[in-house]
């Protein structure tokens, strides 16, 4: 079951690196060399891809009005280090963000067959998303054992849990026995289903994304 689409546009590569670790169970996808070819990665990335899934999250769930869940490195300062410049197209005057690798305008931008450096690409769907006016609704459920991010599509951008089957339900229950200290539930499930591992990413909460490696154009 899965009760939220994935989000528009580049922030479902935001997204996917995020959700590779499953806080509840401590399954990281990115333990995985499939985890890391998913997003392009060489095993040797995989701890500054940590820092700046980390640094996300923050973020997301400063979006949803929640604190940081623990220190971590500023997102600002990290996307710092991935500059990006805009490239027009010679013949169709098309813009799009490419890496300034090296920092400077003059360095050349990967090639078709590599896929830019991961901080590079979520600067650019991030960049996309802010003009688009759907990065502010990218959040992460308010449950501390999930911490799972979704795009929150309601009216009035209010949403609370990455799944209301879920971590809704679980909300819901424990404020119910709260109410009633003396109704017997189970504290596990808390009457919500249980979660599940599925190529890397958990279920119900989103979808597998198979192909990461490049952010592609807000919707």
């Amino acid at each position: 079951m899965n009760d939220r689409a994935s989000a528009p546009g580049g922030l479902t590569l935001v997204q996917a690196l995020v959700n590779t670790l499953d806080i509840e169970s401590g399954a990281d996808s990115l333990d995985t060399p499939e985890g890391l070819a998913r997003f392009g990665l060489a095993a040797d990335e995989a701890a500054g891809a940590r820092e700046l899934r980390e640094s996300l999250r923050a973020v997301c769930l400063a979006h949803a009005g929640h604190p940081a869940h623990r220190k971590v490195t500023p997102l600002g300062e990290l996307l710092a280090r991935a500059p990006l410049v805009v490239t027009l197209d010679e013949d169709g005057g098309a813009a799009r963000l490419v890496p300034a690798v090296g920092g400077t305008s003059a360095s050349p931008a990967p090639g078709p067959a590599a896929p830019a450096p991961l901080a590079h690409r979520v600067a650019a769907a991030i960049a996309e998303s802010l003009i688009e006016g759907t990065w502010p609704r990218l959040k992460a459920c308010e449950a501390p054992t999930c911490h799972w991010v979704y795009f929150d599509r309601s009216p009035a951008g209010r949403g609370r849990w990455c799944s209301m089957a879920v971590c809704g339900a679980r909300a819901k229950m424990r404020r119910y026995r709260a109410r009633r200290p003396e109704a017997a539930v189970d504290p596990a499930s808390g009457g919500a289903g249980s979660r599940t591992q599925s190529g890397g990413l958990r279920s119900p909460h989103s979808e597998v994304v198979q192909n990461a490696t490049g952010a592609g154009p807000a919707d």
